[in-house]
């Protein structure tokens, strides 16, 4: 039996309480005594690794985001540096007219530069607020990185299949010249 305290000695020897009884207490208190922690995690223990869980969650996901729009940003300023690198010089007085954000847009072009564009040998591209012809090879490049620079490619309607009606409507059509005063 483990030492009683004096006060159980007491009513021990007053017939108060029973001996099994006082044992009872002292292992009661021998265990809580020499007991290790909480066996299981708390639930403070538990709503904290949730918090920090989910902290890093959402740390992950907004170093996603971010690393996400640093590739377009690298993107953007490659396609951007293609076209200041690229762009073909433009010369002539005919005004080349196409459609870009709603909005009817003019560029001066000479015979050869229009002849160019509407075989889609040249593209025209936008770099901020103003547009730039680019060959082919360029526009490829650009539009791999950023396609909305891509203002008008005649030559990647020609990419895709043409339908027969189509190509028999431009052969009848072919036999009939067309006025000057029509080219826009």
């Amino acid at each position: 039996m483990a030492k009683a305290n004096p006060l159980q000695e007491q009513l021990l020897k007053a017939g108060l309480v029973k001996k099994s009884k006082v044992a009872e207490v002292a292992r009661e208190q021998n265990k809580a005594r020499h007991a290790k922690g909480p066996s299981g995690p708390g639930e403070i223990q538990l709503e904290a690794e949730r918090a920090r869980a989910e902290k890093a969650e959402r740390d992950r996901a907004l170093a996603a985001e971010r690393k996400a729009q640093a590739r377009i940003a690298e993107l953007r300023a490659q396609a951007r540096q293609i076209i200041e690198d690229r762009k073909v010089p433009r010369t002539g007085e005919s005004e080349y007219r196409f459609t870009a954000d709603g909005a009817i847009r003019t560029l001066l072009v000479d015979a050869d530069l229009r002849r160019k564009l509407s075989s889609g040998v040249l593209v025209i591209a936008r770099l901020d607020d103003r547009y730039e012809l680019l060959p082919r090879a360029a526009a490829d490049k650009v539009r791999e990185r950023d396609a909305s620079m891509i203002v008008l490619d005649h030559g990647q309607e020609a990419g895709t299949a043409p339908s027969a009606a189509t190509s028999e409507d431009d052969a009848y059509y072919a036999r009939f010249q067309v006025p000057d005063d029509l080219i826009w």
